[in-house]
């Protein structure tokens, strides 16, 4: 038989590993669980509030809301349907978005501001 038949053979007939206690067990997935919640705190948490406060900002829209889109594009808001925004970009120039395409408000009440 051949050295490395040999070696493999004495492998196999080796005895099981010994079953690791129920710590030591816990201790290998303590480090998975805290780079968990790592992840969660640094990544995820920080998304979904974002996400929440550009739900709420485009829920609270209103008319003469000075807006900004994701198209760079500035306007002041003339009418909301339920998923478009009617915008006045210039004297007689309407331009109607998508709700999702709003990324800022750059001023409330826009028409307060123009009387002034």
């Amino acid at each position: 038989m051949s050295p490395l038949l040999h070696s493999l053979a004495a492998l196999a007939q080796a005895a099981p590993a010994p079953q690791q206690a129920p710590n030591q067990t816990m201790a290998l997935f303590m480090p998975l669980l805290f780079m968990g919640v790592i992840f969660y705190f640094a990544l995820i948490r920080p998304q979904q509030k974002k996400q929440r406060e550009t739900r709420d900002m485009i829920n609270s829209l209103k008319n003469n809301d000075r807006v900004v889109t994701n198209g760079g594009i500035h306007g002041v808001v003339t009418g909301i349907k339920d998923r478009t925004v009617s915008l006045r970009v210039a004297e007689g120039v309407k331009i109607e978005f998508d709700k999702t395409a709003i990324v800022a408000v750059t001023r409330r009440d826009a028409a307060v501001d123009e009387a002034a």
